[in-house]
């Protein structure tokens, strides 16, 4: 039985590989550091340790398969904490034998990114978040390679912004006055965004992991995931309250002036570009990988976090229903 060790368990990536990878048939590890959030599937073995204690961790991935990198640090402290951490789980990977896999984003290729983000679209380190990132990166794809020492092979599984669960730009933001009647818009309306629902993520996690060894000591791969205009997330909205919503602009220019006096609206405000720039993300080469990928449709993706985050009334939560979309 093949058996995984997801880092960041309470994290929402990590949640969710967690839930996939057991639903799958998986033996799961979870790394956390406190108990978990909320319970997690039976059978599953938790591990409370730091991701940088590499003893305990060696000693409880002793034979995993694949490791799933779901660390999610400080977001304003990435350029202490993101180097650490890639030569930590890099460590576990050599000491393990084990796959390391990596949830990728579109930071990597700039603030000028283009329209179609694709396999072989180059990285530009234009902003601090977008050099971080690529250098977390070049680590990988420099331990896969490396010569004269056990090597790590890797996997980078790149999306867009993430919907499902909480703490995402969609509960934070865009649907926070929706008791209001309001949607609130962080951009153009007409500008197509990247976004990953959660869940089929990571399915598509444990499906890559599970062809894992006809790739590339280290592979990347785009996973295009929901690509929508900000007029289309809110279209689906209004489908699912049964009523139209006023639109409402993001205030970036109030956010910009509390800029120095706070390191994460900073952060935050450095992130305008993706709201500003139409962008999607090519999955090709994952599609001919896979064949066919999950697909939640549009409509219970909305409801599920209709019902979930806004506590909204008359929304109650139904069970979500996974299609999957046959590569063309």
């Amino acid at each position: 039985m093949a058996s995984v060790m997801v880092l960041g368990t309470n994290g929402r990536l990590g949640r969710a590989a967690v839930l996939a990878f057991a639903a799958a048939g998986w033996t799961v590890t979870a790394q956390l550091r406190r108990a978990p959030r909320a319970a997690l599937p039976p059978g599953v073995r938790l591990v409370e340790a730091d991701a940088l204690d590499l003893p305990a961790l060696a000693r409880a991935g002793r034979g995993v398969d694949v490791i799933v990198n779901a660390l999610s640090p400080d977001y304003t402290r990435w350029a202490t904490l993101l180097p650490p951490i890639t030569a930590a789980t890099l460590a576990l990977a050599r000491a393990t034998g084990a796959t390391l896999m990596l949830p990728g984003n579109v930071y990597n290729y700039g603030n000028r990114l283009p329209a179609v983000l694709q396999a072989d679209t180059p990285f530009v380190a234009s902003h601090p978040k977008a050099a971080q990132r690529i250098a977390l990166e070049a680590a990988l794809a420099e331990a896969a390679l490396a010569h004269g020492a056990p090597g790590a092979r890797s996997i980078v599984i790149r999306a867009g912004d993430f919907l499902g669960d909480s703490g995402t730009w969609l509960d934070l933001a865009m649907g926070k006055r929706l008791a209001q009647g309001k949607f609130v818009q962080m951009g153009p309306a007409d500008l197509p965004h990247a976004w990953a629902w959660l869940p089929d993520l990571a399915r598509v996690f444990v499906a890559v992991a599970e062809r894992r060894g006809g790739l590339a000591p280290h592979a990347s791969l785009n996973c295009a995931g929901i690509t929508l205009t900000g007029a289309e997330l809110q279209a689906a909205f209004e489908a699912a309250l049964g009523r139209p919503l006023k639109r409402s602009a993001f205030p970036w220019p109030l956010l910009r002036l509390a800029t120095p006096f706070s390191p994460m609206l900073r952060s935050l405000f450095e992130m305008r570009y993706l709201w500003q720039r139409p962008h999607r993300l090519d999955d090709a080469p994952l599609r001919a990988l896979l064949g066919t990928l999950p697909a939640t449709p549009l409509a219970e993706v909305v409801q599920h976090c209709l019902a979930g985050l806004t506590g909204l009334p008359g929304l109650p939560a139904t069970p979500i229903r996974t299609e999957t979309r046959r590569a063309s």
